[in-house]
């Protein structure tokens, strides 16, 4: 499967299993979202399950906190992550909160689905990763899976968690992975063979990492299209890296990381976010806490520009193997 398709079967595999479960958004429903993801649900589950909203993503937002306030489980699509501000306010100081002010009361088990950052020639206002916006905010879960098995597993993983979940999928992974060697727009990408998805309900938990790449040089921490990017940067070097899909953001996996990290003795962090106030800065800190004296050389992140996304210079806003390549050589330097 590609990861629309995933995507879309565990919305089959959860709306199946549970009538609580409802779907929708801006064009999501007649039309089957702007990605396609959920085509075919309106049609196969009526439209009390899987409808279109207007276009007002505080409203698509607050009603889903009331649905699940009275015992719905809403998934929600906001078209691309660059339109959730208008609905921050609902998001931060009411699904976020809820469970702590009601003193148990009431929960928000409510998944906010959202397509994340750059690599379709989106320009500014289609383009932006806002997770460091959420990790931030006391009470949400935040979720970046970077294959299409662990974006079904992790999606049913955030249906059925008791709390707000912020699910951010990569959007230059929707069709598959690339192999991650090339800066270059997508008619250079090579594409990997489809994920395999399993059938049924396989949930992949949350606040797990994968290792995706062992090695005893330095450890890299990815999460999203960084994944592959890091990967073939620790090829094209020759490097012995060890890279790290951390998958959820908030919970943290801190055992996997620091378990690397302290073997290693050296750590990269790759994200496509700007860098100032970006997770990565969240990262380093946890690094720098729980491994000082197993570090061998300073830390460094390798991030997109601290600039509004510049549309004209996408592919070089985007960390490469070539900035991932030349921080690991500076990192064994070190």
């Amino acid at each position: 499967m590609t990861m629309i398709e995933a995507l879309r079967d565990a919305h089959e595999v959860a709306m199946a299993a549970d009538d609580r479960v409802v779907v929708y958004g801006e064009d999501v429903g007649y039309f089957g979202g702007v990605f396609r993801v959920t085509a075919g649900l309106q049609k196969k589950y009526g439209k009390s399950r899987c409808f279109d909203a207007p276009i007002n993503e505080a409203g698509i937002v607050g009603t889903a906190i009331g649905m699940a306030a009275y015992g719905l489980r809403p998934v929600i699509e906001i078209q691309f992550a660059d339109y959730v501000y208008p609905g921050m306010d609902q998001i931060v100081s009411e699904a976020a909160r809820l469970r702590h002010r009601s003193a148990g009361d009431f929960t928000c088990p409510i998944v906010i689905r959202m397509p994340t950052g750059g690599g379709i020639f989106g320009g500014q206002t289609h383009s932006q990763s806002p997770e460091a916006f959420f990790t931030h905010s006391s009470g949400l879960k935040t979720v970046v899976p970077s294959n299409p098995r662990d974006a079904k597993g992790l999606l049913l993983a955030a249906i059925a968690d008791p709390d707000p979940v912020i699910f951010l999928e990569p959007k230059r992974l929707y069709n598959g992975p690339f192999d991650g060697h090339h800066d270059r727009p997508v008619t250079s990408w090579k594409k990997h063979p489809l994920g395999e998805v399993p059938e049924g309900n396989e949930i992949v938990p949350l606040g797990k990492a994968a290792i995706r790449r062992e090695g005893k040089d330095v450890t890299v921490l990815a999460y999203g299209t960084m994944v592959y990017v890091a990967e073939a940067a620790a090829a094209e070097t020759g490097i012995d890296a060890e890279v790290i899909d951390l998958r959820t953001l908030l919970p943290i996996d801190l055992d996997t990381i620091t378990a690397s990290v302290q073997k290693t003795g050296r750590c990269v962090i790759v994200h496509e976010a700007t860098k100032t106030s970006g997770f990565g800065a969240e990262l380093s800190a946890l690094v720098q806490e729980n491994c000082f004296y197993h570090l061998e050389a300073p830390i460094i992140r390798v991030t997109g520009w601290d600039t509004p996304y510049p549309h004209a210079q996408e592919w070089d806003y985007f960390p490469g193997p070539v900035r991932v390549g030349a921080a690991l050589k500076t990192v064994m330097e070190s």
